[in-house]
């Protein structure tokens, strides 16, 4: 199973990318956990100075753009 994370304090890209992660899960032969990262502590922790943000197991992968569906579904599958 993989896990997502959507590094971001709640703002409106934030929650577009939260969306658009729940979605590009739901089409998937496997299985995906999403987890919403708010607190600033952890968003440190990652090193982010940008968000939103997207990470895959921990691994950040995008920061300060809202991912697409399409875009999301690339990164899971590499």
């Amino acid at each position: 199973m993989k896990k997502i994370q959507v590094i971001g304090p709640g703002c409106p890209k934030c929650k577009q990318l939260m969306s658009n992660a729940e979605e590009a899960c739901r089409g998937l032969a496997f299985e995906c956990e999403v987890e919403k990262v708010s607190d600033m502590g952890k968003i440190l922790e990652f090193g982010v100075m940008t968000v939103p943000a997207f990470a895959i197991d921990g691994r950040v992968r995008s920061v300060g753009k809202v991912l697409t569906q399409e875009e999301i579904i690339k990164l899971l599958s590499e």
